[in-house]
Order: C-alpha cells, then structure tokens, then sequence
C-alpha cells in the first residue's frame, strides 16, 4: 500500500483513497478498462462512478502512471506496465497480455530509426501482436 501511495505522489497526484484504490485495482488486473476497474472497486467505493475512474485513470496517464491501450472493440484500456514491451491482444476476447522481447523492440527501433517517414514524426513505437490464444483459459489466468 505504501509502495502505490509512493508511486501516485511521484506523479504529483495526491494519493487519495479513491487514487490508491484505482490504482491497486489496475495492478490487480493488468490491462483493464474503466468499467473492469469500477466493477472491481465498487466494493470498497460503491458512489465511485466509472466517469470518476476514467478521470483517474487519465490522470495517471498524464502522471506517466499508465499507458492508453486502444482495442479493436473500441474499448480503452489502461496499461500499468510502463515499462518498454510488446502485447499480445486477442481481438476476440479483448483481451492483452505483455510480451516481453527485447530482441523484437531492438530489431523493429532500429530499423524505423534507419528510415525516413516522409512529412512525419515518429515519437513513439507500439508493437502489438493480434490474433487469438489457442487455449484461452490459461492466457486469461494470466492478464
């Protein structure tokens, strides 16, 4: 609990209950949308509405805190995983999950850092893998 009260208050949010509760749910779950984490935390916050979570959660992404996943349902997601990797996204449960490669990321900046995109500026890259999982339950443990 300290470690995530910590971790808001290096973004220079205020760690309130809500902000910890939020965030330990998003670390619970992985890679969750707004509803996922309102879902979760109504039970200790039950008046929390998902309009309330997703100003959290945006706030923890302008914080660095979080990462935006977009998804082919046109759902958001949030990402508690900062850190550079890949993710795996079954496009028909909805579901990601991290893929650590760094063999894949080096190969795939470098060779973007070769290159020249005409009239564009490249600030960022995300490498996400889509298909579906052959066994879905044990990759849904894992989320």
């Amino acid at each position: 609990m300290q470690n995530i009260k910590e971790k808001i208050q290096k973004g220079g949010l205020k760690a309130t209950p809500q902000r910890i509760a939020v965030y330990s749910t998003l670390l619970k779950l992985g890679h969750a949308s707004a509803d996922m984490v309102g879902e979760e935390v109504k039970e200790v916050f039950p008046s929390l509405t998902v309009a309330t979570i997703y100003n959290v959660l945006e706030s923890f992404v302008r914080a660095g805190l979080v990462v935006r996943r977009f998804s082919s349902n046109n759902k958001m997601y949030f990402d508690v995983n900062t850190y550079e990797h890949a993710h795996l996204y079954d496009k028909d449960m909805n579901t990601y999950l991290d893929y650590d490669d760094p063999g894949l990321i080096r190969l795939v900046t470098e060779y973007l850092k070769s290159k020249e995109i005409p009239d564009f500026n490249l600030t960022d890259i995300d490498i996400q893998l889509i298909g579906t999982f052959k066994e879905r339950q044990q990759h849904i443990l894992k989320k």
